[in-house]
């Protein structure tokens, strides 16, 4: 079966966001914080993916999925690819530099200050700089240090009598301070990287030492992020989980990204030292590293260099009532975020907190807020004296810490927190609050994204809030399934992962083919994230072989390989990069002329169908079919910020004949005609 490789097509993904920073049509600022996402995003694959092709190669594997060579060539592959970008992500950069200065914004270096700012410089460093530098000073008689994962440092060489004399030291940079340091005078704005306020100052850092010349070259280190959970059975899994995390700083290496004009012998001793060899994980640079800071760029006060400020549409049928839990008795909703406003879910929450009717909340959590006002929510909740559950996933990748946070301090105030099923994670998206009156009903909430009201800003997701009775009761059923009260693994309404999820998706596909060779109208419309399992993608191709039409919105992964005659020559596929992240997940089956719409919280990847507690839910209600009908209508027609999916891994932009608009904007002037309101306090 023809299959592109995970960790390619993810490549091709980020090859994506490097686009935007290329887009002169995106704001100035933007796209320097488009390398910052692209950065972010480097990192977290060579920490997760990259050390996952190594254990590949540790345990002897002869092949990867979708790649023809062996798993040490695809790493070579992945270098290759990087490399590539790398010289388009330096082409962004200095772009962005060169429009800055025409604007009168300049970054500037040790080699390019004048007296007065050397001056503030001066100052700055030695007043709060200065007192968060640790100068670590290498040699025979000292052990090398341990270096953090999300750590950037300078390797600093000082050089005596003729070059005859070097001494090496590290210093890391300090994070306690924003990584950009501002000024300006009459002739513009300046930007200094605190790296270079560091080199400047080398010599009153090791005033101790006498030397003629020091140098300081950035470099990073990137770690295996897996957690190590052991078999202990006397220990619990909080703690394994906070053990793990310690671990996960003494990870094996898995990238090593340097300054490519750090002399050599000082290269081979940081290597020699680190326990790496040139090669695949080896990746030279330029003179900055650690740009998922560049997401946090100053943009000068400059309207015009970020994106319009937006506001968060008011909900129709929420917006100022009195009762939000009366409306969703009265009438399924739909919230689509970022477009409408989060807080609606948070509002919930409150009123469930007070409502003397209320019996008991339940929510499981895989991301949140360190602030959250979900959370703080719930603890209300208990102090009115609710019945509070809680599913916490401790697995949800870094952020560990965090839901260990969360779990502490709603045991505190009272909650039943539960760490959910060890075998699998729990990623789906649920609440359910039981509520009592002349007839008993659940109101629940099934949706796409997680509980975090920061993310709920950029990330489009959408939420259902319904009081279907045999939803509800399938949702209390999942509840009780992680606590470990039921067994009970049969579903009607829901596909749940992993016990009916492959089942239901494979049902709806073969209804599709059966149909196409019927001669009914057949076809699937599917938006998801990533788009992996093997056996997924084989029912679509024999979907497509059978004349089902298929139209798929993939931001991520893509494996499926469209438009191959013969095999998916009727799939089409596109993403969509652009302002916000595209993360909400639904389907739209023809199903003969009676089409079937679901939304989920699972993408089609072997761990969200098999290993996760997953959930997919029906669409009955006749105005939210309209709904979702419409959001795919806008996000397939968008031609601005749409690639073609194709076997080549181009990222051609999607163009037709019709007026140039961008789907995330269309969205949002939909929702703001759907309104009829001013707008609302959160801004997006």
């Amino acid at each position: 079966m023809k299959l592109k490789n995970r960790e390619l097509s993810w490549l091709s993904f980020n090859e994506r966001v490097l686009q935007e920073a290329l887009d002169e049509s995106v704001p100035l600022i933007e796209r320097m914080r488009f390398l910052g996402i692209y950065s972010n995003n480097m990192d977290e694959f060579f920490r997760v993916r990259v050390a996952y092709i190594r254990r590949i190669i540790v345990l002897n594997k002869k092949r990867v999925p979708g790649f023809e060579g062996t798993p040490a060539e695809l790493l070579e592959e992945i270098r290759r690819v990087i490399m590539k970008q790398q010289k388009k992500f330096r082409i962004a950069y200095n772009r962005i530099l060169k429009e800055l200065e025409e604007e009168g914004i300049y970054h500037i270096t040790g080699e390019h200050i004048h007296a007065e700012q050397r001056e503030e410089l001066r100052k700055f460093f030695h007043t709060k700089l200065k007192h968060e530098i640790v100068p670590i000073i290498l040699g025979k008689e000292t052990l090398f240090p341990r270096l953090k994962d999300s750590g950037v440092y300078l390797a600093v060489k000082m050089i005596a009598d003729g070059k005859k004399k070097q001494q090496l030291a590290l210093i890391e940079i300090p994070n306690e301070f924003p990584r950009f340091y501002q000024m300006k005078d009459d002739n513009g704005h300046y930007i200094i990287l605190l790296d270079d306020i560091i080199r400047i100052h080398l010599h009153d850092i090791f005033s101790i030492f006498t030397f003629d010349e020091a140098q300081a070259y950035t470099f990073k280190f990137t770690r295996d992020a897996e957690l190590d959970l052991d078999d202990d059975i006397s220990v619990s899994f909080m703690e394994k989980i906070r053990k793990s995390i310690k671990k996960r700083s003494s990870g094996e290496p898995v990238r090593f990204v340097y300054d490519e004009e750090m002399p050599q012998d000082l290269l081979d001793y940081l290597l020699r030292e680190l326990h790496l060899e040139m090669g695949v994980n080896t990746i030279p640079g330029g003179r900055y590293h650690n740009f998922k800071d560049f997401m946090n760029f100053p943009d000068f006060g400059r309207s015009d260099f970020v994106y319009p400020k937006r506001r968060s549409r008011r909900h129709p049928v929420l917006e100022g009532k009195a009762s939000l839990i009366k409306q969703i008795l009265k009438k399924d909703v739909i919230l689509h975020y970022p477009y409408q406003r989060f807080g609606y879910v948070v509002d919930v929450l409150r009123e469930a907190a007070i409502d003397p009717k209320v019996r008991s909340i339940k929510i499981n959590v895989y991301r949140v807020a360190r602030n959250s006002q979900i959370m703080n929510a719930l603890i209300n909740a208990v102090a009115n004296g609710k019945e509070v559950f809680v599913v916490i996933e401790l697995q949800a990748r870094f952020d560990e810490e965090n839901n260990l946070y969360w779990v502490n301090r709603l045991r505190e105030a009272g909650a039943k927190v539960s760490l959910g099923i060890e075998e699998l994670k729990v990623h789906s998206k649920l609440i359910q609050i039981s509520r009592k009156g002349k007839k008993d009903s659940l109101i629940t909430y099934i949706g796409t994204g997680n509980f975090h009201e920061k993310t709920a800003n950029v990330y489009e997701d959408i939420g259902i809030i319904t009081a279907h009775p045999e939803i509800g009761e399938e949702v209390k059923r999942i509840f009780n399934i992680m606590d470990g009260f039921s067994n009970n693994f049969r579903f009607d309404h829901l596909y749940v992962s992993p016990y009916n999820t492959r089942d239901v998706i494979g049902t709806m596909i073969d209804t599709e083919i059966e149909n196409a060779k019927a001669g009914k109208e057949a076809f699937i419309q599917l938006k998801i994230n990533s788009l992996v399992d093997s056996e997924m993608i084989g029912k679509l191709y024999a979907a497509s072989q059978a004349g089902v039409t298929i139209q798929l919105i993939v931001r991520g992964i893509c494996c499926l390989v469209p438009g191959v005659e013969g095999l998916s020559e009727n799939i089409s596929a596109r993403s969509i990069v652009g302002r916000y992240l595209e993360h909400s997940r639904y389907m739209i089956f023809a199903n003969g002329g009676d089409p079937r719409y679901f939304i989920a919280s699972a993408d089609w990847m072997e761990r969200n169908l098999d290993k996760r507690i997953e959930v997919g839910c029906p669409i009955y209600a006749q105005h939210i079919k309209d709904r979702i009908r419409r959001i795919f209508e806008i996000q397939w027609s968008g031609n601005l910020k749409s690639r073609l999916i194709d076997e080549d891994q181009t990222n051609l932009y999607y163009r037709d004949d019709q007026p140039n608009f961008s789907s995330q904007d269309e969205l949002y002037n939909f929702y703001a005609e759907l309104s009829k309101a001013e707008p609302a306090f959160d801004e997006i």
